[in-house]
């Protein structure tokens, strides 16, 4: 288990890629990793706080500025603007997915969630970069849309919308439009799924942001939980069989908190099902998106 005595703040959209995990620590404005012993490195330190997070295969990877909903593509020696979301996405950048033969997809959660004063609604978009920079709106009415996850035959995204207890699923085309919404996966509602992954049968581990990831079938049935001794904010399977189970938990999401007082671990447990058949980013294909 790696701990705040690491270093960690608060982790995210955790992505296993050649034998270590890549996460963003969003409230320590940077991308760190780890190994199976628990050795954390920072990757790169940022000048925004991130939200969204895609590998490709030679190891740059792509990164939303959140507030400011800016695509960044990050190498070893350089930092590049892909694409601006702002005229499409309007709030803050959640998660993220990179499908290889059309681009990244990007969550907006829909509304300021650090302001009290407003409450949630349903209008939460999913925005398509494609592989030449292009920006399109492709998904809207979301009630706080957060982790995705691409079916293997990247035929299908599936996206958790946290506030409205469910999974939801969508029909991806050639172009990486989406058509055909409709529901996976009606979740009760002291369920709010958060970070998603895929295993190798085609069910869902899902956080919770409670003490529980759990596994869940097209349809809702729940068919397998793992406790934690935080709640949990986002999953990923990987490890050496891929049935390590990493799970970025914390006691709190608000930056005030963690800023103060920090709490963040990822925490690992061992599944039966491996995720070995599931690609954890989708990315084998994808052309740059810059010159």
């Amino acid at each position: 288990m790696v701990d705040v005595g690491s270093g960690l703040r608060f982790a995210k959209c955790p992505r296993w890629f050649h034998q270590r995990l890549i996460f963003l620590d969003v409230h320590d404005r940077s991308i760190k990793s780890t190994d199976m012993e628990g050795t954390v490195r920072t990757e790169l330190d940022l000048s925004y706080l991130p939200g969204g997070l895609g590998v490709l295969p030679a190891g740059e990877l792509l990164v939303g500025d959140a507030w400011r909903r800016i695509l960044h593509r990050l190498g070893k020696t350089r930092q590049e603007q892909v694409a601006d979301l702002s005229h499409v996405a309007r709030y803050c950048l959640s998660d993220a997915i990179v499908v290889s033969r059309c681009g990244i997809y990007l969550a907006d959660v829909g509304y300021d969630f650090l302001n009290p004063l407003v409450d949630p609604a349903p209008q939460g978009t999913i925005v398509l970069v494609n592989d030449r920079g292009r920006v399109s709106l492709v998904a809207k009415d979301l009630f706080y849309p957060n982790g995705m996850v691409i079916t293997p035959d990247e035929k299908t995204l599936i996206v958790a919308e946290t506030l409205g207890h469910r999974l939801t699923a969508f029909d991806i085309a050639k172009d990486g439009s989406l058509s055909k919404r409709r529901l996976w996966a009606k979740l009760p509602d002291n369920v709010n799924p958060d970070g998603i992954c895929l295993d190798g049968e085609g069910a869902i581990w899902a956080a919770t942001t409670t003490p529980k990831a759990l596994r869940i079938l097209e349809g809702g049935q729940i068919v397998d939980e793992v406790v934690a001794e935080q709640s949990v904010f986002a999953v990923m399977l990987g490890g050496p069989q891929c049935k390590h189970l990493f799970m970025c938990t914390s006691d709190s999401s608000d930056p005030i908190i963690t800023r103060r007082s920090p709490s963040a671990s990822i925490e690992v447990a061992t599944v039966n099902i491996s995720g070995e058949s599931v690609s954890p980013d989708q990315a084998a294909g994808y052309r740059s998106v810059m010159p």
